[in-house]
């Protein structure tokens, strides 16, 4: 157990450290000032009822958004997330993965979806599920979200 824990924890200092542009972590793109990222272990937790999510990357006034668990998905090569954020109706969800030997790191963001622009939508939150494909079996990698 120790020895991944450190495993991870390297792991987690070297992504931070090389600013990767996909993670939107400071580095090279990154504008001076920009804010450090926070990159947290994520647990995981069998997903109950939750609305689905797709991802969408046509979302505008997008913002940070954490995953809160995960579990797996059959046949080992992916992920649903669980979150929440607002009624599908009005809001929608983008993801991007890196996957190293030791984590995979979700990077999420939610924000308004284009046919809901200009129209009033409720103030009401929603806990959210989506489905994440990873390149590489799960396996043992421990899973972490980037805000």
């Amino acid at each position: 157990m120790r020895r991944s824990r450190r495993v991870i924890v390297t792991t987690l200092a070297t992504l931070a450290a090389a600013g990767s542009l996909a993670l939107g972590a400071p580095g090279a793109g990154a504008q001076p000032g920009s804010p450090t990222p926070t990159i947290t272990v994520v647990p995981e937790q069998p997903a109950d009822a939750a609305t689905r999510f797709a991802n969408n990357p046509a979302i505008v006034d997008s913002h940070p958004m954490a995953v809160q668990s995960w579990s797996r998905l059959p046949g080992d090569h992916g992920i649903a997330v669980q979150f929440t954020t607002g009624t599908p109706e009005c809001y929608g969800v983008q993801a991007e993965v890196q996957e190293t030997p030791d984590i995979v790191a979700v990077k999420m963001r939610s924000g308004t979806v284009p046919e809901a622009v200009g129209r009033a939508c409720i103030a009401i939150g929603v806990v959210g599920t989506m489905a994440i494909p990873l390149q590489s079996p799960l396996g043992h990698r421990a899973v972490v979200s980037i805000t």
